[in-house]
Formats: structure tokens, C-alpha cells, sequence
């Protein structure tokens, strides 16, 4: 549509134009109800059959075991950084963090306040441009769990496949910007956490797939709020919900579906990403930062020759309707973040630019 332009943000990014278009019918009335999402009780039925389907689809979407309780949590994935460790790790006993990026030194930072943590590996030395491969990987004697980011937003490096910790040791993973944006093998998890805001929904939820031993084994002196059983036993519906969050998400996961599942959009992510990469192997003017072996296909990160040129393509691509670009404060140039609902025209709308922008600046 002609108000609509093309929104390359990190998150709350972009969403499927269907889902808005429903979304904005259940503000108004959900089902046929006469009352609209956002004012339904949590307790009643109406919203009882949105929360059941959103689970229904998440299982059916990821092939979900029954062994593993769905959750519907709040407090981001920031919040998960420390219910983690405050859950399954103790001051003497260690937790292995891969550490590939700003979000996973965060993690680290939090789990250090309860017990020991070992970095098993790391990119820093590179700028983050990198994923680790197995070689470089040393993980503890006996780690209680392994943690690690599988996308890293700022820096644009993603993992291909999951790492494998020592037999027995359940991984744990923070997928906030990659979730559902290709198959996964929930069984190789013990707790997969994400925020919603890029591939999910809206910000304010929290998806938590948890191995239900791990939620038993979990400590039961903590706060109520902060134990992972509360909310299992309780279907997340212990307290108050995010309500149209959840809503919002049910839809998207039924967008998933729809449009061929977890397989089908690994394909499309993999498709759009190539028209960006492949642009910037031939140009001889932008550069990208990730390492090829290690590049995002949810956040493409490129520099432009000086600082100056990079504030000439932003305000240039602010002109032709292209939002949300700058890259992050912390490693500057430029992020181009394509998230599942982000299509791929407006990656190709991208190279155009470039292109236009090269030819008379380079």
C-alpha cells in the first residue's frame, strides 16, 4: 500500500500486513464477541480459545514434544537472563556461555551474580564478527547447563546449526531475533527463550519453551513470579497475561502455517538475505562485517567507505521510503534487519539504492 513503506528496524519490527488487518478487527471485536480483545477477561472463554490456539500452533509450528511446556511470559529476554541461572545455577557450580555478541555479554553478566560462569568460547577478539566453530569451543568438566545466542542482532552473525555441549548438559538458548525463521529441533534444547518483537509479534511477550524435568529441577525458593513451575502449572495464566500480545501471536504463528511452515520461511529468509549478500560481494564500494561463514540472514550489517557516506545513504534511503537502517550506536554503518514478515521486495528496493548510491559516490 501506497502508507506503507519498507521498515528494516531491529524490533518491534515488522509484521505480516494480514495480521494487522486481523489484529485490527479483535481490537474492536474479537470472534464475534461484541468486545474487543484488549478488554476480555483472561479468565473467560473467549480468550481462553485465543490462548489455547496460540500453544496449539506453536507446538504444531516447531513440533513441540509433550515433555516440553509452552510459556507466554513478560520482562523480555533481559528477564531471562537472570531467571536462568537463578533457576539451575548455584555458587559452586559453573554454567557455560558462549559469548558471540552485546546480548550474550548481558547474560553472562546476570548469571555471574549466582554462580560460576565459563566462557566456552567467544568472538570478541574479532568485534563479534564471527561465530565460533566446534574446534574453538572448550567447555567446562561439568557444566549445569550451556548457553548461547543463536542471532546476533548488532553485530549480524548467526548460528547455523545449534552447538553441542557435553552429553547430558541441557542447552539453553536465547533465539529472540531468529525464532521461527527456519526448522528447529526443540529436542536438542532445554529451554529456548525469545522475545517477540521481531519474528513473533509485539514487544511485551516473551516465548518460553522449557523441558518440563528442567521447570521440576528448577529452585523453589525463588520469588513466585520468577519460578518457571508457576507459570507452567498455571498455563501462564498465573497472573494477567499480555493479552493482545498473545493474540498477535497466534495470528502470526497462523501466518506461518499458512504460508508453508517452518521449512517454507527458512527458504524465503535464505532467498531475501541472498539478494542483499550478493549485492555486496560484487560491490567494491560497501563492505559487509560478519565473516561469510558466520552472516545473519535475519540482520545484514554493511559500512560504507567513511562515516560521512553513511549519513548520505541513510538520509538518501530515508527519501526513497527505507526506514530503520542506522545501524546499531554501538558499531555504527548500517543494519539491514529482514525478519520473516519483511518481504522480498523491499531487499531488492534495497540493492536498487546501493546501486544508485554507488554508481554516484563511488
Amino acid at each position: 500500500m501506497s502508507d506503507r513503506i519498507y521498515n528494516f528496524s531491529a524490533g518491534p519490527a515488522v509484521l505480516p500486513e494480514e495480521v494487522i488487518r486481523s489484529s485490527q478487527e479483535a481490537l474492536w471485536n474479537l470472534a464475534g464477541s461484541g468486545i474487543g480483545v484488549m478488554e476480555h477477561s483472561h479468565r473467560g472463554k473467549e480468550f481462553s480459545a485465543v490462548a489455547d490456539r496460540a500453544e496449539a500452533l506453536c507446538r504444531e509450528l516447531a513440533d513441540i514434544p509433550s515433555d516440553y511446556d509452552v510459556l507466554f511470559l513478560q520482562g523480555g529476554a533481559s528477564t531471562q537472563f537472570f531467571m536462568v541461572p537463578m533457576s539451575f545455577l548455584t555458587a559452586d557450580a559453573t554454567a557455560d556461555y558462549l559469548m558471540t555478541g552485546a546480548w550474550s555479554q548481558k547474560a553472562v553478566s546476570e548469571a555471574k551474580r549466582f554462580g560460576r560462569v565459563h566462557v566456552a568460547a567467544t568472538s570478541e577478539d574479532k568485534n563479534f564478527s564471527y561465530i565460533p566453530t566446534t574446534d574453538e569451543i572448550r567447555w567446562s568438566e561439568r557444566p549445569v547447563y550451556a548457553h548461547f545466542t543463536s542471532n546476533n542482532t548488532i553485530f549480524g552473525t548467526e548460528w547455523t546449526t545449534e552447538p553441542s555441549p557435553p552429553s547430558g548438559v541441557p542447552l539453553v538458548c536465547d533465539a529472540s531475533s531468529d525464532i521461527f525463521s527456519r526448522p528447529i529441533d526443540v529436542r536438542k534444547y532445554g529451554l529456548i527463550y525469545a522475545g517477540a518483537q521481531k519474528n513473533l509479534g509485539p514487544s511485551g511477550v516473551t516465548l518460553v519453551i522449557v523441558r518440563k524435568d528442567l521447570v521440576e529441577r528448577a529452585a523453589s525458593n525463588l520469588p513466585t513470579m520468577l519460578q518457571y513451575r508457576t507459570h507452567a502449572k498455571e498455563k501462564s495464566m498465573y497472573n494477567t497475561p499480555p493479552t493482545f500480545g498473545m493474540f498477535v501471536m497466534a495470528e502470526v504463528f497462523d501466518w506461518i502455517k499458512a504460508s508453508g511452515g517452518l521449512a517454507a520461511m527458512g527458504e524465503r529468509n535464505r532467498a531475501k538475505a541472498a539478494v542483499l549478500y550478493d549485492y555486496l560481494e560484487r560491490s567494491s564500494f560497501f563492505r559487509t562485517t560478519a565473516r561469510p561463514d558466520s552472516r545473519s540472514l535475519m540482520n545484514v550489517c554493511f559500512r560504507a567507505p567513511t562515516e560521512a557516506l553513511e549519513e548520505k545513504f541513510l538520509a538518501e534511503a530515508k527519501k526513497r521510503k527505507l526506514s530503520g537502517l542506522k545501524g546499531h550506536r554501538s558499531v555504527g554503518g548500517m543494519r539491514a534487519s529482514i525478519y520473516n514478515a519483511f518481504p522480498k521486495a523491499g531487499c531488492e528496493a534495497l540493492v536498487a539504492l546501493m546501486a544508485d548510491f554507488e554508481k554516484a559516490n563511488g
